[in-house]
C-alpha cells in the first residue's frame, strides 16, 4: 500500500526571536527602552553581552506594559541568573532557581521569553541556549489581554555598559511537533512550486501551554534536506468564543476551501492538568493570507461527536471533504492521558455524526486522512504506551477504523504524526521526535527535531 521509509534528515530550527520579526537596538549605554507591541503573548528579547574584567553589577533585559515589568537578570560577578516580576499593584518578586540559577559557562547573550503565561530567563552558554529560570505569572498578570500586549515595551538596564545590542520580537521555537500538511479541502497538499506548506506546533520552554502554532514552507526537492529547506513564514493565534484574550492554541489543520481558509485547532494554549484539564476543537475562517505573517483569528466551537464513550477532551483535528461529505479525524481521551482515534462525517462541519471510534487503543493520536491509490485512508500513530503488539507503529485504517495495513517506517521517540506527501521523487514523510533542548530545567515539552523520511533506497534497489 505504501513503500517502506527511511530517515534521510533531522532538522532543528531553534530561534528565541522568530526571524524577520521585531526590532534591533545597538547600544553603548546603560539602558534602552523601545516599543515592542505584540498581538499575542509570545515574545522574546535578547541582549548581546560584552564582558569586562572589573566588577560590573547586574544586567537586566525584559518587557514592560503599564505598571508591570518582566525582567531576566544576570550577575557577572556571581554567575547568578533570575527573574524579577512586577505586577499591576507594583509589587516586585524575585525568583531564582536554587539548582539551575547559575551559569556553567560565561554567557554571551541573556534573554527573556514570554510564552503564554510563562516568563523564562535564558543564557546563551557554550554556543547553546540554557533555561535558567521560569515563572508562571497567570495569577499576577493577565498576559492574554490584548491591550496589555499592545502596550509592551522592551529594553535593558545595567550598571555598566555590558550590552552591545538588544533584539525583541515574536517568540520563535525551541522545537517543532504536530507537523501537518496545509491542504485543499479535498486533501490535496497546498504547494508553492516544488515546496509544500506545513503547520507545526512551535514548542516553548515547557508543557503544552508554552507552545503556539506556526506556518512553514518545506522544499523536499533535495535528497538530503538541510535547515535551509525549512522556512518559517507565519504564526497563528486565536481568540476563544467563551473568554476574552488571545491564546496560543495549536495541533491544528489549515485548509483552503474555495477562496477562504479554515483552521481547526486544539485548545492546548492554556491546558493545565491540575486546574484546566480540558481540550476541545475550535474552527476559524479567514480570507487573509494565513501562510505569511502573524494573524489573530476569531474562532467558534467545532463540535466533534463522542457519543457512546467517555471523553474528557478531543484534539488533533484533520479535515477532508469527499464529494459533498466532510470527514474529520481526531483523537479523544477517556482520561488524561489515555486516548484513541475517531472519525466523524457529515454534510457540513456543523452537522457531523460519529462514524467510528477505536476505544481499544489507548495511546493513538495524529489521526490523518490521506488518499492512497484513490481511496481515502486513515493514518495514525500508536505510541509506546499502546497495548502489546500495537506499540511504536503507524497503522493504516479505513474510514471505519478497521486496520488494513501498516506503514513500514522508523518510529522516532514520543508520538510522531504520519504526515506523508507524494513528491516527484516518491513518498516523503515529515514528522518529529521527542528530542528536548534547553537544559534540565525545561522538563517535558520542547520536542522535537523535524525528521524527514523517504522511500527506502534498499527497497527501491530491489
Amino acid at each position: 500500500m505504501l513503500p517502506p521509509l527511511e530517515v534521510v534528515a533531522r532538522l532543528r530550527p531553534l530561534d528565541l526571536v522568530a526571524p524577520g520579526t521585531g526590532t534591533d537596538r545597538v547600544t553603548s549605554g546603560t539602558s534602552t527602552l523601545f516599543a515592542a507591541p505584540r498581538p499575542a503573548p509570545y515574545a522574546a528579547v535578547v541582549a548581546e553581552l560584552r564582558h569586562v574584567d572589573h566588577r560590573t553589577g547586574r544586567v537586566l533585559v525584559g518587557f514592560g506594559s503599564g505598571a508591570t515589568r518582566l525582567a531576566a537578570w544576570y550577575d557577572p560577578d556571581t554567575g547568578d541568573v533570575g527573574l524579577d516580576i512586577t505586577d499591576a499593584a507594583i509589587r516586585t518578586t524575585t525568583h531564582r532557581s536554587r539548582r539551575h540559577g547559575r551559569v556553567a559557562w560565561r554567557p554571551d547573550k541573556l534573554a527573556l521569553t514570554l510564552t503564554g503565561t510563562h516568563v523564562s530567563a535564558f543564557c546563551h552558554e557554550d554556543a547553546r541556549w540554557v533555561l535558567r529560570g521560569r515563572v508562571d505569572v497567570k495569577d499576577l498578570i493577565n498576559t492574554h489581554d490584548e491591550h496589555w500586549l499592545s502596550s509592551l515595551k522592551a529594553g535593558h538596564r545595567s550598571e555598566s555598559a555590558l550590552v552591545r545590542r538588544v533584539h525583541a520580537g515574536a517568540f520563535g521555537q525551541l522545537g517543532l511537533r504536530d507537523i501537518r500538511l496545509v491542504t485543499e479541502a479535498d486533501g490535496t497538499p497546498c504547494r508553492d512550486g516544488s515546496a509544500y506548506w506545513l503547520t507545526a506546533t512551535s514548542a516553548g520552554p515547557g508543557f503544552f501551554d508554552t507552545a503556539h502554532a506556526s506556518v512553514w514552507r518545506f522544499d523536499p526537492d533535495r535528497r538530503t534536506p538541510g535547515l535551509d529547506s525549512l522556512q518559517h513564514t507565519g504564526d497563528l493565534y486565536f481568540r476563544r468564543p467563551d473568554r476574552p484574550g488571545v491564546y496560543g492554541d495549536h495541533a491544528l489543520h489549515l485548509v483552503r476551501d474555495a477562496g477562504r481558509w479554515l483552521v481547526a485547532t486544539s485548545t492546548w494554549g492554556d491546558f493545565n492538568r491540575e486546574t484546566n484539564a480540558s481540550v476541545r476543537v475550535t474552527l476559524a475562517e479567514s480570507t487573509d493570507d494565513l501562510l505569511h505573517g502573524e494573524h489573530v483569528l476569531d474562532t467558534r466551537e467545532l463540535p466533534l461527536p463522542t457519543d457512546g464513550f467517555r471523553s474528557v477532551g478531543v484534539w488533533d483535528p484533520h479535515l477532508v471533504r469527499e464529494d459533498e461529505t466532510w470527514h474529520v479525524g481526531y483523537a479523544s481521551a477517556s482520561k488524561f492521558f489515555k486516548f484513541h482515534p475517531c472519525v466523524a462525517s457529515g454534510p457540513s462541519l456543523d452537522a457531523l455524526t460519529l462514524r467510528a471510534a477505536d476505544t481499544d487503543r489507548r495511546a493513538t493520536e495524529g489521526v490523518t486522512l490521506l488518499r492512497i491509490d484513490g481511496t481515502l485512508r486513515v493514518l495514525a500513530s500508536d505510541g509506546r504506551d499502546s497495548p502489546r503488539g500495537l506499540r511504536a507503529r503507524f497503522p493504516v485504517l479505513d474510514l471505519d477504523l478497521d486496520e488494513v495495513g501498516e506503514l513500514t517506517a522508523p518510529y522516532p521517540t514520543n508520538l510522531p504524526w504520519p504526515t506523508l506527501l507524494e513528491t516527484e521523487q516518491g513518498w516523503t514523510m515529515v514528522t518529529f521526535n521527542g528530542a528536548s533542548t534547553g537544559g534540565p530545567l525545561v522538563g517535558y515539552g520542547t520536542h522535537g527535531d523535524v525528521v524527514v523520511m523517504r522511500e527506502s533506497r534498499r527497497a527501491t534497489s530491489h
